[in-house]
């Protein structure tokens, strides 16, 4: 009986599956080495690449071997760089006073990516958290119970002019103060630098998934438990309307681009920016989202290659333009066959 059934059937949706020609011909989302921004630590001296334990295959670079991986990466078709410094915890204060040295690490690196590669988009982030020894994203308030809003954005403003000087294509913001787009965006046109963009971390989660970068940049230890929490300023991860609030401020104030950290943990997020919006979206696939794909394979499991794609690819269909990941090396290496 079971071999005679046949449904009347006008629709039927696996048509278009039946074989890999016919899937590839409507794949509704592709990744391509264009999408993805490398983030890269760096540090000073002439020393080894330093391992970051808790992100298998990441390492601090130096400043000549920070300048290679930029070679390699613009050759594979990836258009674009996150820098960010590890300093030595005898350069770090209370008010993160060297975000402002004009001979600093992060400048250096800089000049001399720009000069090497000056056809790679750079990024810097703009934050005092790698600077300041209680491990924030700003200066602290005379009782020292929470981030000076103000007097913080204040430093940045000066902060973002020093990139620029430097040569940095984007500058991208990634302490959650309010009003801090608007007051860069000002400084820098009356600087001159009308034409240096602003990546916002506008949707930035107070999430547990940043563990592992706080190790690479050397901030682990001190962030949110000596002094307080970054839940004042980073956003509850309960909340979706409060993300579009923080979007739609920054689009007003000048924002260029706007992002969304994490990424897969809120991809809703994601979409619910990109149908608000018609500015380009960043996501930011965060150290411990790579490091737990990273660690379930070591165990046997997931299946590495096809998680790492997956997850990617899940990102973008949600609506993200461009995708920060420590995968970008390894997926343009793929993708680029």
């Amino acid at each position: 009986m079971s071999q005679e059934f046949k449904l009347d059937l006008p629709i039927r949706p696996r048509r278009l599956r039946r074989t890999a020609g016919l899937r590839a011909m409507v794949e509704e989302t592709v990744l391509r080495p264009a999408d993805f921004i490398a983030p890269l630590f760096v540090i000073d001296g002439k020393g080894r690449p330093e391992p970051v334990k808790s992100m298998p295959g990441v390492s601090r670079l130096n400043i000549t071997d920070l300048v290679k991986e930029c070679r390699a990466l613009a050759k594979l078709g990836v258009p674009a760089v996150a820098l960010f410094p590890k300093l030595d915890a005898k350069l770090k204060d209370a008010d993160g006073t060297r975000a402002l040295d004009e001979d600093g690490l992060i400048l250096r690196a800089v000049r001399a990516v720009k000069k090497a590669v000056p056809g790679l988009t750079v990024i810097t982030d703009i934050a005092l958290d790698p600077y300041t020894t209680h491990g924030h994203d700003g200066v602290l308030t005379p009782a020292q119970d929470d981030v000076d809003n103000d007097r913080t954005v204040g430093i940045l403003c000066e902060m973002a002019v020093l990139h620029a000087e430097a040569g940095v294509d984007i500058v991208a913001p990634s302490d959650m103060m309010d009003g801090r787009i608007g007051a860069i965006r000002e400084v820098l046109d009356i600087a001159d630098f009308t034409g240096t963009a602003i990546m916002a971390y506008s949707a930035k989660f107070n999430s547990a998934y940043y563990g592992p970068f706080r190790d690479a940049v050397g901030s682990a230890k001190a962030a949110g438990t000596n002094v307080l929490s970054k839940a004042t300023y980073q956003l509850n991860p309960a909340n979706r309307r409060e993300s579009l609030i923080e979007a739609t401020l920054d689009v007003a104030e000048g924002a260029d681009i706007v992002m969304v950290k994490p990424a897969g943990p809120y991809l809703d997020i994601i979409r619910e920016v990109r149908d608000a919006s018609t500015t380009p979206i960043a996501a930011y696939q965060v150290s411990g989202e790579y490091a737990q794909i990273h660690a379930a394979a070591k165990l046997g499991w997931l299946d590495y290659e096809r998680c790492r794609h997956e997850s990617l690819l899940a990102i973008k269909r949600a609506g993200a333009d461009l995708i920060l990941t420590y995968f970008a090396k390894e997926m343009a290496t793929l993708l680029s066959k």
